[in-house]
């Protein structure tokens, strides 16, 4: 972002006095006020001042601050959450909102590990009892970690380091996970399970997924009753992975022996039902406070957002993918069919992935791919992992042990220019392709090799059949008793009597119960909601 007038940056939040001398080094006009972020008044007065916003978590970018930024063009969050900033906003104003995905992963790993000896030696209770002048030896038996079994939900970047971590402590170590595959999990020496397996076996748990709607509250009262007595829960991933309450109620009766929560439902966690109980060992979301990890983060930060507004170079964008400013304008309409291509697969798979093949076919084989293969992956695993953008994707789809492959070729149907996605699971294929028409508009043209012609819309309903009478009309009716209108509506089949689907564009996103009653007319093979990312 090449300029006469050098750009400015905000840092509100407390940041490394390294980080700050990068801003200067590049020739960027820094303002540090580590304190202003807390102040939410005094940063709208200012905020229109500056090109971009340098934040950890006390500063909040929401849409009130978003539109009161005139001149901002970029928002650096030093960590990878960014619950703390509202993404959609930001990306309608056309801001960059940049992450550092994987400064903190070891940090956040040797916490989980921490946490673990301490709940397996009642550490924080013995300690004061102790210093309150106490002699109780007896009170506080522990159990030893070697031989015991670790389970791991959730194997990615943070799970990986855990898992070598634990193995050099002679744990075995058992992992759930969708996205890895049996090769990964041989490299990292784990066993691969479902989690109704891991659960009764493991004599340790630990967390390290993101919180989405397949996430959210997994650890409920029915899987607590489906571990082993005496279990140790660790969760220093995300808070609501776990139900405090149905944990607490099992600490109480004796099924679960103790935990260590470094993230709550509610934060600040100023009240929980996990507090007071025995060897129950909480910390305030300290995974990444490391002063190694704060200036890894700081440090990353500060380079990406200065190479940004001096260079135009863009990396770990949250809503952008990496792409220069010349062949934006060509390439963002097949950005968007890439990421919708991917959140398709994603959305309607349940196997993990064990290959993706990216077809691009005509004019599009010329383009950027690197970028179109990083939005379709993250695309495709966003459903599983919220915070992936599209330059982690492919890292994270590497370390699960994904082969992905592309395939570029001359044109060879109708369209001058379409994309298609294939990946193979343990058990089948699936497919899928689109293309961008003259208006710019993203559109599928093919499912499962059946032909179509569809729009994209926020909300839709995908359906899989045997080609018969009556599916419209059951497809109609279950949408009118559940009061939702149908925008638009694609139908498709492989030959008379053969495959067949269907694809409804809805106003609103169907509930579970619409979904039970089509699956439950025995009609269908497949019945998934699925929500697309317009903005």
């Amino acid at each position: 972002m090449a300029s006469n007038t050098k750009p400015r940056v905000l840092v509100s939040d407390k940041l490394s006095e390294t980080a700050v001398n990068i801003f200067r080094e590049k020739g960027i006009d820094v303002d540090f006020q580590p304190e202003l972020g807390k102040d939410k008044g005094a940063l709208y007065d200012v905020i229109d001042q500056y090109d971009g916003l340098a934040i950890r978590s006390a500063t909040k970018v929401t849409a009130k601050l978003i539109e009161k930024a005139g001149r901002l063009k970029v928002v650096g969050r030093a960590g990878i959450g960014v619950d703390n900033i509202e993404i959609p906003a930001a990306s309608r104003k056309g801001i960059i909102v940049m992450n550092t995905p994987f400064g903190n992963s070891i940090t956040t790993a040797e916490h989980a590990i921490s946490l673990m000896f301490a709940v397996a030696r009642q550490i924080p209770a013995a300690d004061v009892s102790t210093q309150a002048g106490k002699w109780e030896k007896s009170k506080f038996m522990g159990v030893e970690i070697t031989n015991k079994t670790l389970g791991l939900i959730g194997c990615g970047n943070i799970g990986a380091i855990v898992a070598e971590r634990a193995i050099g402590l002679r744990m075995k170590v058992i992992a759930f996970d969708p996205f890895l595959s049996e090769e990964r999990a041989k490299q990292l020496g784990v066993e691969k399970v479902e989690l109704d397996e891991l659960l009764p076996r493991a004599d340790f748990i630990t967390l390290h997924v993101p919180k989405t709607e397949k996430t959210a509250m997994m650890l409920n009262a029915d899987a607590i009753a489906k571990m082993k007595d005496g279990v140790r829960i660790v969760n220093c991933a995300r808070g609501g992975l776990v139900d405090e309450n149905a944990l607490a109620d099992a600490i109480k009766a004796g099924k679960v022996a103790g935990a260590g929560f470094d993230v709550f439902e509610v934060e600040p966690a100023e009240a929980s039902p996990l507090f007071g109980l025995p060897n129950v060992v909480c910390t305030p979301h300290l995974g990444a406070a490391t002063c190694e990890a704060q200036e890894n983060v700081a440090i990353q930060v500060a380079e990406q957002m200065s190479d940004f507004l001096i260079n135009g170079a863009v990396s770990n964008a949250i809503n952008m993918p990496s792409i220069t400013a010349e062949e934006a304008p060509r390439l963002m309409p097949f950005i968007k069919l890439a990421g919708y291509l991917g959140a398709f697969v994603g959305q309607v798979n349940d196997d993990p992935i064990q290959k993706v093949e990216i077809i691009y076919d005509g004019a599009i084989a010329s383009m950027n791919t690197n970028a179109l293969t990083s939005a379709t992956l993250a695309g495709l695993i966003r459903p599983q992992v919220a915070d992936v953008n599209m330059v982690s994707a492919p890292i994270m789809v590497k370390e699960r042990g994904i082969q992905v492959s592309e395939t570029k070729q001359d044109k060879s149907g109708i369209y001058d220019s379409y994309m298609k996605l294939v990946i193979t699971t343990k058990n089948q294929q699936r497919s899928i392709a689109g293309t961008v028409f003259s208006d710019g508009k993203p559109r599928f043209i093919q499912i499962k090799g059946i032909n179509m012609d569809a729009d994209v819309g926020r909300h839709m309903l995908y359906t899989t059949n045997h080609d018969e009478p009556g599916i419209i009309g059951t497809l109609g009716k279950a949408m009118g008793e559940a009061n939702l209108n149908i925008a638009n509506f694609h139908l498709g089949r492989n030959e008379a009597g053969g495959d067949a689907i269907a694809l409804l564009y809805l106003d609103e996103q169907p509930n579970g119960g619409v979904v039970k009653s089509l699956m439950d007319t025995g009609l269908f093979q497949q019945v998934k909601t699925l929500e697309f990312d317009l903005d």
